[in-house]
């Protein structure tokens, strides 16, 4: 089950894998019907065992959605919803833990989120006390989501107790980006990372850039790497996994 399947890829990238399963992507209507034009410009046809479900996540009922288009919610099911929660309010997404929770013992969701904190610091965003260095990056990222805004995070510390609430056990939270997201995602059988040399190069150039701007002021202590990791777990993408209790 992938909740705000956007053009993810799984069902067809991974089709013989998931023959025997039944895959439903569930997202907005107009999405789907571009995304219907790309899989079938690209591989000719829908995989059987795909379902598109078609819904309005802030006012839809998403377990009604589900069975209408033929979901068994008596069968273990594995949900992804990622990109999906910092745009919804927190009634929508609590709606759909809740429906998560209601699978029998062993249906799991994986899913991402933003740090309430970083939603938070977006909603008082100042672009005048904004370093030059990062204002190129902050002001993309504004312009990417203009129509649709961030208006959910999870505090920090607190994801356990929210699957928690739903009959849910935690079972990993890891920042992406993070030492552990990367040694999972990015690190290759040889030990290289995928990606360093890029990151190497663009710390180096945020460096360059603070010292070129006069350097740290008084209120703004230098970016050492420890420093930049802290604040990169205090706002960074999480990636949470959760399974129904037995």
């Amino acid at each position: 089950m992938v909740l705000g399947a956007g053009f993810d890829s799984h069902a067809y990238r991974c089709h013989e894998l998931l023959k025997d399963l039944r895959v439903f992507e569930v997202d907005r209507a107009a999405t789907q019907a571009l995304k219907r034009e790309r899989v079938l410009a690209a591989i000719g046809a829908v995989p059987p065992n795909l379902t598109y479900v078609s819904i309005d996540f802030q006012h839809d009922d998403l377990d009604e959605v589900l069975v209408r288009h033929g979901h068994d919610r008596t069968q273990r099911t594995f949900f992804i919803m990622e990109g999906v929660t910092m745009y919804v309010p927190e009634e929508g997404v609590r709606r759909t833990l809740q429906v998560v929770g209601q699978h029998p013992p062993g249906s799991g969701i994986v899913f991402d989120f933003v740090p309430r904190a970083m939603v938070d610091m977006i909603a008082r965003l100042d672009m005048n006390k904004i370093p030059a260095a990062a204002k190129p990056f902050v002001q993309r990222f504004l312009d990417l989501t203009r129509d649709e805004p961030w208006i959910f995070g999870i505090p920090l510390g607190t994801e356990r107790e929210l699957v928690g609430e739903f009959g849910m056990d935690l079972q990993e939270v890891m920042a992406i980006g993070g030492p552990d997201s990367i040694a999972r995602y990015l690190t290759k059988a040889d030990g290289t990372v995928v990606g360093a040399k890029t990151i190497a190069e663009a710390m180096a150039g945020a460096a360059a850039q603070a010292a070129k701007d006069g350097g740290p002021s008084p209120t703004q202590p230098q970016m050492t790497p420890e420093r930049m990791r802290e604040q990169q777990r205090q706002t960074a993408y999480q990636l949470a996994e959760a399974v129904v209790r037995g």
